[in-house]
């Protein structure tokens, strides 16, 4: 009995170690009231904060993330949380209408919402989150910058950098230069001097503004600085970073990604390391850049990317299969309108493939990827099935009015639909003017115009306006689909039951 008595401390240990102890990063998120916000966030420089509601659904997501990346910031930003439900009056002060809002505060001061990611962010894994996010936002909007060792310090960095060169701290300029520093610091680095000498060595005399690029990826092919030269406004100055930032190749990264995509670009992918590898990353850059200077100004832009950190996107968005041109670059373009193009043939090092890849696009001759099931070979029942191929025959049929129904093979709410679905099909499939379809949307491209986040998604694309097709937000009630194809279809269609059964 001794023995065993002894025994159990030892046994409590090894139970309690089993088992991770979230109580700590729990401890790490900061709990504040309507009684004592004011007080402790006056304390904080920095400090992220989350309103929410303990029935949220999503706030109940967020919440192990939120505490992972309080963990991963104790010591740099705080993390904190209020409860709605009990501090109406907090949330009401900051204009909180939903869960979770996140805030981010300076010194108890509203600064900024938070649109950042909703993980905590794994820097091993290069998946960016709260963590990454937040760090960009510690210490001031703008560096202060005293001397040429502060000035080759701040510009020597993995992003590019943004130096206002100022004459004095009440220059009006300088003044506006901070508030745009304040608006933009989650996307940009910003620093000012009121050393005018640390400007003369860019040919500027006098008060400006200096974009400097990244020095790994200085190229003979572009200047590294760029003189902002226009009347200084916070609008001005954005689109000054927005137009001369990312230079004529930049590198896209999981996290600016969302901002290059936004036009219309072509993406050179291979095994792309600027941690490790600087010269064989700039090896292929520079081939690149080659040969995209004879192409800039025409609508398109172009990027580099680490093929490992898009690799899903590769074979899921192009076709490209793992093994498709071995270490050799992977090339594709993508449009702003969400047209799809890849390089089939082999990137040479002489830039030829690429050049006749760019010339067959801005001829038109090249031919879009499309992701698509194959087209079935019956397709004799009331529901047509609609592939990514047949789509154009099928839903934009000019003589036809089209209802499509976009479904996920594994949602409950799509099996549930099936037979209400299949039954306004039979009832319609006298009608050689209307059909009714269905597309597996997860298989398949979904066209534009169609924004399906969810499943089912319907739309109705009816005869004249195949462009502007009509999303369906009623009730998934037979009687219910009949009165807004009666509404909204382009003739009087024939149906199999008597309309006073309906």
């Amino acid at each position: 009995m001794a023995a065993a008595v002894r025994l159990l401390p030892v046994v409590t240990f090894m139970l309690m170690s089993c088992f991770p102890d979230t109580s700590s990063s729990r401890r790490d998120v900061l709990e504040l009231g309507d009684a004592d916000f004011d007080y402790l966030a006056t304390e904080h420089e920095t400090m992220l904060v989350k309103f929410y509601a303990p029935w949220c659904g999503h706030c109940k997501k967020l919440a192990p993330e939120f505490e992972r990346a309080a963990t991963r910031l104790k010591g740099s930003v705080q993390l904190a949380k209020v409860d709605c439900t009990s501090n109406s009056e907090t949330c009401g002060r900051f204009g909180v209408s939903g869960y979770p809002s996140l805030k981010i505060f300076r010194y108890g001061r509203d600064s900024s919402p938070y649109d950042g990611p909703r993980t905590a962010g794994e820097k091993e894994t290069k998946k960016y989150g709260i963590h990454h996010y937040m760090m960009k936002q510690t210490g001031p909007d703008s560096v202060h910058l005293k001397t040429e060792d502060d000035l080759q310090t701040f510009i020597n960095h993995f992003d590019a950098s943004i130096v206002g060169v100022f004459s004095a701290f009440e220059s009006s300029g300088l003044s506006e230069f901070l508030k745009a520093a304040a608006l933009l610091r989650d996307q940009f680095r910003f620093a000012h001097t009121t050393n005018l000498q640390l400007g003369q060595g860019y040919g500027t005399h006098s008060e400006s503004i200096l974009l400097f690029r990244p020095p790994r990826l200085s190229s003979q092919f572009e200047d590294s600085v760029v003189v902002f030269k226009d009347h200084m406004t916070i609008g001005s100055l954005r689109r000054f970073i927005r137009d001369h930032i990312y230079g004529l190749c930049p590198h896209m990264t999981l996290e600016n990604q969302d901002r290059l995509k936004v036009r219309d670009l072509l993406t050179v992918y291979y095994d792309l390391d600027y941690q490790h590898n600087i010269r064989g990353s700039n090896y292929w850059r520079n081939r690149v850049m080659k040969v995209v200077t004879k192409y800039s100004g025409r609508g398109l832009i172009f990027s580099v990317a680490n093929k490992k950190d898009f690799l899903s996107e590769l074979v899921e968005d192009f076709g490209l299969g793992t093994s498709d041109g071995g270490e050799m670059p992977f090339v594709t373009i993508r449009t702003k309108l969400g047209h799809k193009y890849a390089m089939r043939e082999e990137f040479t090092r002489d830039g030829q493939s690429l050049q006749r890849f760019l010339e067959n696009f801005f001829s038109d001759r090249l031919k879009r990827y499309v992701k698509s099931e194959p087209a079935p070979e019956r397709n004799h029942g009331s529901v047509k099935l609609v592939v990514a191929e047949t789509f154009d025959d099928i839903v934009n049929d000019p003589d036809k009015d089209v209802l499509i129904q976009f479904f996920s093979p594994s949602c409950p709410h799509c099996k549930k639909l099936e037979p209400v679905y299949r039954e306004l099909a039979d009832m319609l499939f006298p009608d050689p003017g209307i059909t009714i379809a269905k597309m597996n949307a997860v298989d398949n491209d979904v066209p534009l115009g169609y924004d399906v986040q969810g499943f089912p998604t319907i739309y109705f694309a009816p005869v004249g306006r195949k462009n502007e097709p009509i999303r369906y937000q009623g009730s998934r009630e037979l009687k219910d689909f009949v009165k807004f194809l009666k509404r909204e279809a382009s003739h009087n269609f024939i149906i199999s039951r008597s309309k006073d059964e309906l």
